[in-house]
């Protein structure tokens, strides 16, 4: 039981923490709340399922694919319906929850109410004290540990990631040391997109989904972006893992009463928020950003 809830907590925590990361990144530097970012998971997903199952695509250009299309997705979004109101928080959040609720409705249309799942990546099980883990869920834990290194790299390391970092912090300083303000805010775009895409498409083999299971993650996601604190990556990532132990301590210990899950981790949100009303890495100075 143990190695199962460790296993099932490291597969959905680093899933949620990629998630999370995409949409704090673009809190972080456009300072916007995109309510659609879990609608750029959901139609990763069935992509995956689509190109996998419909279309018998293999399983690497089917990821690659899938990524592409959705951070192209995200990059027109921004630029044909963020970007011209971003300075309008309550626009942004009515035009991205509508946005989010056209998907919904459009793969309702295509694909019906059914529930999919992808093909699995990998197949076979390995042993852990005596529990078959799936190796799928090995595939996903080391995805995820090149997403979150990968992207701490990139934002620490290359020129394009200073670049959003200086962004992040102060806008119209950036601009005046010649960084194009417009164009890192629309890569930053494509980077959380692409984020979501990447969660999207692995979880696809692992979770079962339907038009409307956006809904679920996205709750999910705002309470980790608000547990871990606004505009911090680290602390969306320790947040994420942090809500997927309570959400599998209730599904494995109590089974029947599997459906407060969602509860249980709204519950561990509010206790650490009572003890830190700003998140585990809540900004205190806005230079702490990212």
């Amino acid at each position: 039981m143990a190695a199962l809830i460790i296993v099932s907590t490291l597969v959905r925590g680093g899933l949620y923490a990629i998630l999370a990361s995409g949409m704090t990144l673009i809190f972080g530097v456009a300072h916007i709340v995109n309510l659609a970012h879990t609608a750029f998971f959901m139609v990763a997903a069935y992509s995956m399922w689509y190109f996998m199952s419909r279309l018998g695509v293999g399983t690497v250009w089917a990821i690659l694919i899938t990524v592409v299309a959705t951070t192209l997705l995200g990059v027109l979004v921004y630029r044909f319906l963020i970007d011209r109101v971003r300075q309008h928080a309550q626009v942004v959040l009515l035009i991205t929850i509508a946005f989010a609720m056209l998907l919904q409705e459009t793969l309702l249309l295509s694909f019906g109410s059914h529930y999919h799942s992808a093909p699995s990546f990998i197949e076979g099980t390995t042993e852990i004290f005596g529990v078959p883990v799936a190796n799928q869920n090995f595939l996903i834990l080391g995805a995820v540990v090149v997403v979150i290194v990968g992207l701490e790299l990139f934002l620490r390391k290359t020129k394009m990631g200073i670049g959003i970092r200086a962004v992040a912090q102060d806008a119209e300083v950036a601009n005046l040391m010649g960084i194009s303000v417009p164009r890192t805010l629309m890569i930053t775009m494509a980077i959380g997109t692409g984020l979501a895409g990447v969660a999207g498409a692995f979880m696809s083999p692992v979770w079962v989904f339907h038009p409307h299971i956006w809904m679920s993650p996205l709750t999910m996601v705002l309470a980790i972006v608000v547990l871990g604190g606004l505009g911090s990556i680290k602390g969306s990532i320790i947040g994420a893992f942090i809500i997927a132990l309570a959400e599998n301590l209730v599904i494995f210990l109590l089974p029947a009463q599997g459906y407060m899950r969602m509860a249980s981790a709204l519950v561990a949100m509010l206790i650490v928020l009572s003890v830190r009303p700003g998140g585990l890495f809540g900004i205190v100075f806005e230079e702490e950003r990212l």
